[in-house]
């Protein structure tokens, strides 16, 4: 079931278009990641999902209702937290979430969030005085505090060290075991891989790729690439042939006795036992695997983030 319908979102900043007929859905229970590179209309385009921007054109659908027309009926069962979100340093942990529950008419219990959410002994500490990844936890929080069906999270690990993604990772996986749907805006490849169930990569304002993150590797043109030497001096046009046959492969490149062999599936084994059969015993043997770096090098011509 589709908790969050989208289609054609158009969205125009005088002369720059920032959303160019942009549709997706999410369904219920997913965690949805919206990749893009720096610029691309990831944010804008979940700021107009969660009623925060008003499009230019198309339609948005949040459980069946228009972020913008039900805009209050909306904000009960929609929690979001931007990337640009901040607080008064001198508010208190404990102040900032009572604050936000009580915008909602049946919010979670604060100290329990508070407690679930490994900001106990944080409680009277002031916003200005957490760390990066406490900072981000308490995002969080405040994301959940209504008591939604749904959370938007945009780039919440941006600027965090290693640990503390890692632990605001495990905190994500625990929103939606909780039975949260989530919408996770990354341009980071290891969040997406780990995190998303599928991905909208959004380049330019448009969607140019909607999969999940092993089909988005499985559609490139190569997904895996095979090097070795072979222990021949000099391997023939028939060996090449051996090799091109074989429904798992794609290219051959021959130098002298170096190989190099692309393809799909369980190509390691093929060509292996392609080569047993003729007696040739692959030296310096090396498969590299694709990735969702690769596939999105190939969406959008840029590097992601790792």
């Amino acid at each position: 079931m589709a908790v969050i319908e989208v289609q054609d979102l158009h969205k125009r900043y005088r002369d720059h278009v920032a959303v160019h007929d942009v549709s997706f859905t999410v369904e219920e229970g997913e965690v949805f990641g919206v990749l893009g590179p720096n610029g691309a209309g990831k944010t804008t385009t979940v700021e107009c999902v969660g009623g925060l921007r008003r499009p230019d054109g198309g339609r948005v659908s949040v459980c069946g209702l228009d972020p913008r027309r039900d805009r209050a009926a909306v904000r009960e069962i929609l929690g979001i937290q931007l990337q640009a979100s901040e607080l008064p340093d001198k508010l208190r942990v404990r102040e900032a979430v009572e604050l936000f529950a009580s915008f909602y008419p049946a919010p979670a219990d604060p100290g329990t969030l508070i407690e679930r959410w490994g900001l106990a002994d944080k409680r009277e500490t002031p916003f200005g005085q957490l760390s990066g990844g406490q900072k981000q936890r308490l995002s969080i929080v405040l994301a959940l505090v209504g008591n939604p069906r749904v959370a938007i999270l945009d780039e919440l690990t941006t600027g965090l060290d290693p640990q503390a993604r890692r632990d605001t990772w495990d905190a994500i996986e625990q929103i939606r075991d909780s039975g949260v749907t989530v919408v996770l805006v990354t341009h980071f490849m290891e969040e997406a891989e780990r995190l998303c169930d599928r991905l909208a990569v959004i380049d330019g304002g448009r969607v140019v790729a909607l999969d999940t993150p092993s089909g988005l590797v499985a559609a490139l043109p190569a997904g895996q690439t095979l090097r070795f030497r072979a222990d021949v001096d000099d391997p023939d046009d028939r060996f090449d042939a051996v090799l091109t046959a074989l429904p798992q492969v794609r290219t051959v490149t021959r130098r002298g006795a170096r190989i190099e062999v692309t393809g799909h599936g369980d190509l390691l084994t093929a060509v292996t036992s392609a080569l047993a059969a003729r007696g040739v015993v692959p030296v310096d043997l090396r498969l590299e695997q694709a990735d969702l770096d690769d596939a999105f090098l190939a969406l959008t011509g840029t590097k992601g983030t790792r």
